[in-house]
């Protein structure tokens, strides 16, 4: 137990729009309950008003402030967070640090709930924007580590909900009634620790 403790990355939970890092308090609790090292930031603004590259570069700032050049790290983003993520994964380097990355309830494919706002960060969510359309030219390259999308179909806020879908990595789909509650059921919580001890799928380039 104890060499599989040392093993373990440590954990950055990343929060969507309108959320501070304490809206995982109950998943950061739960994930250090089981050895984790567990950590949060704030992303600022956190309303839509700045778009989600400027927000990724945040995350990455953060990794670099916080965490060794040569230490591997688990990423989990729920909602706009998983966006952002896939932004610091994919375009700031992201890519070559995380090894295991989560999205729970994340508008992949745009959410029609995003043309309710015209803030930048907002018009970045709207299907078929061209943040999505960059990001998901390229998706293959997450390929390159253990990728889970966690979601349910009746989400309000993703909409339609299958839009959390991806064409590749793992997919789990849990009936939960409503989009801040992935955060905190039980079987989310279960299926985020499991995941964050599968191993690592290396592939080659």
């Amino acid at each position: 137990m104890n060499t599989d403790l040392q093993q373990r990355n440590p954990i950055l939970l990343v929060h969507g729009i309108n959320d501070t890092g304490a809206v995982f308090n109950r998943m950061a609790f739960y994930l250090r309950q089981r050895g984790w090292s567990v950590y949060t930031l704030d992303l600022l603004p956190n309303n839509g008003s700045e778009v989600l590259d400027k927000l990724a570069q945040q995350v990455a700032d953060y990794v670099a402030a916080t965490f060794a050049p040569e230490q591997p790290l688990d990423l989990l983003g729920f909602s706009m967070g998983g966006i952002v993520s896939r932004y610091y994964i994919q375009r700031l380097g992201g890519i070559d640090k995380v090894q295991r990355f989560i999205t729970i309830s994340s508008p992949h494919q745009g959410t029609m709930m995003a043309y309710g706002s015209w803030l930048p960060g907002c018009v970045q969510m709207r299907p078929d924007s061209s943040l999505l359309e960059n990001l998901n030219f390229d998706v293959e390259m997450l390929k390159q580590l253990n990728f889970t999308s966690i979601w349910t179909p009746y989400d309000l806020m993703i909409v339609p909900a299958t839009s959390s879908q991806m064409s590749l990595g793992k997919e789990v789909i849990l009936p939960v009634a409503f989009h801040p509650w992935m955060l905190t059921d039980h079987r989310t919580l279960a299926i985020v620790a499991e995941t964050f001890t599968e191993p690592i799928n290396y592939v080659l380039a």
